[in-house]
C-alpha cells in the first residue's frame, strides 16, 4: 500500500469545518469524495487539523493510504477535476507508511487577519474580521509576549471540560500591522478549541484598553474562560503551514 501526502488549500466559507458531520458539508468528507473518483477506491483521509466552520487553510496536509499505481503528481488534477472551486489540493507526494499526517506534525501555523476600520471591505470580507475600534499594536504586542511558552490555556479554550490535557507551548505569537490590516501569526505544538480566536479577541481588547496587558498572567493562572476575551469571528482565521520533521 503506498501512503499519499496531500497539501490542500481551502476557502472554509462554505464548510461546517474540515472533520466530516452527519448531514454537514465539510472539507474532508468533500476531499474524500472526489479522492474515491478519482483513483476508484474507497479511501479514509487523514488530517493534520480540524478546523472549525468558517476557518480557512493555505496547507492543510492529509493522508491516505491506497492501492492505486497512479503517479502522485498525476493525482493533483485528477482529485481537483472532481473537487469544487473552494477546495484545491496543491501537491500530492508518496511518503513513508510510518507518516501520519496529525501525529507526526511537530508545529501548526495559523494567522488571524482584522482589518481595522468603520467601514467593512468587500473583497476580503471573508478572510478578515472588520474590526473599527484604534487599536494600540504595541500593547497588544506586549501582551502577546506573555503567551508564548508552554501553560495551561484552559482561560482561552471554550471547551475545556472535554480537553484532559490542555498544556500547549506557543513557539511564537507575531502582530504586525499593514496599512489597515493587522496580522497575528501564532504557531504551537497544538491547539486547543477556539484557543487562537479567544488570544486574538482577548488581544483585542488589550488593544482597546478594554483590559491591560501584564492581566494576562493573571487569566492563564485563573484557568477560566470568563476572564478571556470575546472569541473572535472565524472568517479572519487560516491555517497556514503544518510543519513536519525533515524525513518528512
Amino acid at each position: 500500500m503506498r501512503n499519499i501526502k496531500l497539501q490542500i488549500e481551502y476557502d472554509g466559507t462554505n464548510y461546517s469545518g474540515w472533520q466530516t458531520q452527519k448531514n454537514e458539508k465539510t472539507v474532508q468528507e468533500t476531499l474524500s469524495h472526489a479522492v474515491e473518483q478519482a483513483i476508484q477506491e474507497s479511501v479514509t483521509i487523514y488530517g493534520a487539523g480540524r478546523t472549525d466552520a468558517g476557518v480557512h487553510a493555505l496547507g492543510q496536509v492529509a493522508h491516505f493510504k491506497t492501492g492505486s499505481s497512479i503517479p502522485a503528481k498525476q493525482l493533483v488534477p485528477a482529485i481537483n477535476h472532481y473537487l469544487p472551486h473552494d477546495i484545491v489540493v496543491k501537491s500530492a507526494l508518496d511518503v513513508a507508511e510510518s507518516f501520519h499526517a496529525q501525529y507526526c506534525a511537530e508545529s501548526k501555523v495559523y494567522q488571524y487577519t482584522i482589518f481595522n476600520d468603520w467601514t467593512r471591505t468587500a473583497i476580503n470580507r471573508n478572510y478578515c474580521y472588520v474590526h473599527g475600534y484604534s487599536l494600540d499594536v504595541e500593547k497588544m504586542t506586549e501582551a502577546a509576549n506573555l503567551l508564548i511558552g508552554t501553560h495551561d490555556f484552559t482561560s482561552f479554550t471554550t471547551r475545556a471540560i472535554e480537553e484532559k490535557n490542555r498544556v500547549r507551548t506557543v513557539q511564537r505569537l507575531d502582530i504586525r500591522r499593514e496599512g489597515k490590516y493587522i496580522y497575528l501569526i501564532i504557531e504551537s505544538n497544538g491547539f486547543l478549541y477556539n484557543m487562537v480566536r479567544t488570544i486574538v479577541g482577548t488581544l483585542l481588547e488589550v488593544g482597546r484598553g478594554k483590559i491591560p496587558g501584564e492581566s494576562i498572567k493573571d487569566i492563564l493562572n485563573k484557568k477560566n474562560r470568563i476572564f478571556a476575551g470575546p472569541t473572535a469571528p472565524a472568517r479572519g482565521l487560516c491555517l497556514i503551514e503544518i510543519k513536519y520533521k525533515d524525513s518528512y
